[in-house]
């Protein structure tokens, strides 16, 4: 089951387990508060965008009763390995793990299928040169494969009139988000700004789009990762530790 490089991680939910190489990228907290932010009905169907290791549908899988959940990640050898995360956990009849671009969704899955799309993105936008394109740590944080903008279209085309999607972004890049996603009719309804501590600014940004939805925005208190140095607020060693 492990390859060379590679590890298990304990989730803390479930029993379930998250198969990781050291040597790409792993997650970290912004997956987690986004699979604790984002929300699935029963009878609902999830996309989740940019997967990685497959870690916000394994998470959203453990809270959540939907029927099936499907992650779509562009590098062949990570989703590989994240559907060895989705069998190992005993999941295969509820979790999809496809590889492929999300630049050409249209070709891979039907228009208008999903009732929620989730994508932890890449945040940082690429300069001609700056990052090495075969790197897998950087294909995670600067958009190297698809643009927020790419990102924003994807979500679109799969979502369902009234349908949700739910992203986590850096703060700086809220004004491309507002107009990126009215642009392709996802509107912004809740917001969740993440602080490290009380007395720090935020740095990430927790977001709700409804397709096609009433201009309405509601901006929920904070949420604030650390009471004291190196220990987490009960909110956020809750959402780690059930």
């Amino acid at each position: 089951m492990l390859k060379e490089n590679e590890r298990l991680d304990d989730l803390h939910r479930n029993g379930y387990m998250l198969i990781q190489n050291r040597k790409q990228f792993c997650f970290g907290l912004d997956a987690v508060l986004l699979s604790d932010f984002a929300k699935a009905k029963k009878g609902e169907t999830v996309l989740d965008l940019c997967c990685g290791n497959g870690i916000i549908p394994i998470l959203m899988e453990a809270k959540n009763d939907c029927d099936q959940y499907v992650g779509l990640e562009i590098q062949a050898d990570v989703a590989e390995m994240a559907m060895r995360s989705v069998v190992y956990n005993g999941l295969q009849t509820k979790i999809y793990i496809e590889q492929g671009d999300l630049t050409e969704i249209d070709e891979i899955y039907d228009l208008h299928t999903f009732d929620v799309v989730t994508c932890n993105p890449p945040y940082i936008k690429a300069e001609s040169g700056a990052v090495n394109v075969t790197d897998s740590k950087a294909a995670a944080r600067h958009e190297i494969f698809c643009t927020l903008e790419d990102v924003m279209i994807a979500a679109s085309k799969m979502l369902k009139y009234g349908g949700r999607f739910y992203m986590v972004h850096y703060v700086n890049r809220l004004a491309d988000i507002f107009e990126f996603s009215r642009k392709h009719r996802l509107e912004p309804k809740r917001m969740r700004f993440v602080h490290s501590m009380y007395d720090k600014a935020p740095a990430m940004v927790l977001c709700e789009f409804a397709k096609d939805g009433k201009p309405h925005l509601e901006i929920l208190p904070p949420l604030i990762v650390y009471a004291a140095k190196g220990v987490y607020t009960k909110e956020v060693n809750d959402i780690f530790y059930n």
